[in-house]
């Protein structure tokens, strides 16, 4: 069983938030709580998390300056920030520990689901290969790498200094689209999308969000499934073949994640489709 650590001072939004994970993962995750900074240490310290769940802002020690502590003390697990204020300074940090997602306040049930699904991934993923040599440098850097790029923060400020060019937006846009049209099928992240058009990950984190309304893994998880309807409508195609032509090569994890966006198995979908047909 994965253990998720929720680390969030504002009680009600805790429990909230512990809710919403227990409804959908409940039966894959032990949900551990700390209303501050240090309670999350001393629980991250003592048991093996897979996925912390930090409030950047907390009294005493901040989610951030816990998860530059957890990223140094160890890897292997995926960290997801949130916080209420938009600030660049926090973006960065948040990629210089490697976090999975940067969630704005008020975030929705559906990109939460989303994150935490794919950080639930990665973490089997490493369970699964953590003993493998030939262990994929991505999943190890999505889920702990702690190296930064220093040339990060030049290129960052060069780029906030356009932040009111709206032509600039309409082309990440258009650049966006193009990206995920041409490549959903293969094994993606938000930092690989960003690199391929020449984006900063903070830079293109925090724009993707003003100009989608939602994060990238949500985004691509809603094209892939919608990708996924469409090859279900054909009678002669099966479902493990239709996860894998749209980026999930693991069948199960394919349609666990169907059912969650679209309400039924593929296999139901299909044989509905067939029905009408």
């Amino acid at each position: 069983m994965y253990r998720i650590l929720i680390a969030e001072d504002e009680l009600i939004e805790r429990m909230m938030l512990k809710k919403t994970l227990q409804k959908i993962f409940g039966d894959l995750c032990e949900i551990l709580e700390a209303e501050n900074g240090k309670r999350a240490l001393e629980v991250f310290r003592s048991t093996d998390i897979h996925v912390a769940i930090l409030d950047i802002e907390m009294p005493g020690l901040k989610g951030i300056e816990a998860a530059e502590i957890m990223r140094r003390e160890k890897e292997g697990f995926c960290i997801i920030f949130l916080t209420a204020y938009d600030k660049f300074e926090y973006a960065k940090k948040a990629i210089a520990v490697h976090a999975l997602e940067y969630l704005l306040k008020p975030y929705s049930e559906k990109e939460l689901v989303s994150v935490v699904e794919e950080a639930l991934h990665l973490a089997e993923e490493y369970e699964k290969r953590k003993e493998d040599t030939s262990y994929a440098p991505k999943v190890m850097e999505l889920m702990g790498n702690s190296n930064t790029n220093k040339q990060e923060v030049a290129s960052e400020m060069q780029m906030i200094q356009d932040e009111n060019n709206v032509s600039r937006f309409n082309v990440l846009v258009s650049l966006v689209e193009e990206y995920v049209r041409s490549n959903y099928m293969n094994d993606i992240s938000m930092q690989e999308a960003a690199r391929c058009i020449n984006y900063s990950d903070t830079y293109f984190c925090k724009m993707f969000k003003q100009q989608f309304g939602q994060n990238f893994t949500t985004y691509l998880t809603e094209y892939r499934m919608n990708e996924a309807k469409k090859l279900l409508k054909q009678p002669n195609v099966s479902v493990k073949e239709v996860g894998a032509r749209v980026g999930y090569p693991d069948s199960s994890y394919f349609a666990r994640v169907f059912r969650r966006i679209i309400g039924v198995s593929p296999s139901e979908y299909q044989l509905q489709k067939m029905k009408e047909i």
